[in-house]
């Protein structure tokens, strides 16, 4: 019979939630290249973006919501390339925020072999769209990294 605690899966959305840890917008500080980033939030909005200036105004928003608006303004154009990086931007911040944080790693690979959801009506490309129809593209790649971590662990 199959364990109910490895089959059940983990859904995460709001910061102050269970796994809330998993969320962008949790308070995580990320360094990537000369730069630290409040929030992986704030670094993915920003890389959205070839003005360096407007990166910059994403990096200091004084909140991970604020970054994010920032970043859906489409006032600054877009980086032509964006749709084609934005699954390796997503990794790098990831990466950064669960190797950077330790106690985020060992929370990461305390879900053993269950699927993580980020679960949202607000979004079906990184979440499931709230009714699982969604791409979850953030819970894959959390389980991507997850056994990237566990696969390093084990070397």
């Amino acid at each position: 019979m199959a364990n109910p605690s490895i089959d059940e899966s983990i859904r995460f959305y709001s910061t102050g939630d269970a796994f809330g840890e998993f969320s962008n917008f949790a308070a995580y500080p990320v360094k990537i290249g000369k730069k630290t980033w409040p929030t992986s939030e704030h670094y993915f909005q920003a890389q959205k973006f070839q003005d360096a200036g407007h990166a910059e105004k994403i990096r200091k928003a004084g909140t991970p919501m604020m970054a994010a608006r920032l970043g859906r303004d489409r006032k600054a154009p877009l980086r032509k390339d964006w749709e084609a990086v934005k699954i390796g931007v997503m990794r790098l911040a990831l990466l950064a925020k669960f190797t950077q944080h330790a106690e985020l790693k060992v929370l990461l690979l305390s879900t053993g072999e269950r699927r993580l959801i980020e679960s949202t009506p607000n979004d079906d490309y990184w979440g499931d769209g709230g009714d699982g129809s969604g791409k979850n593209m953030l819970g894959r790649l959390l389980i991507e990294l997850r056994t990237q971590l566990r696969a390093e662990a084990a070397e």
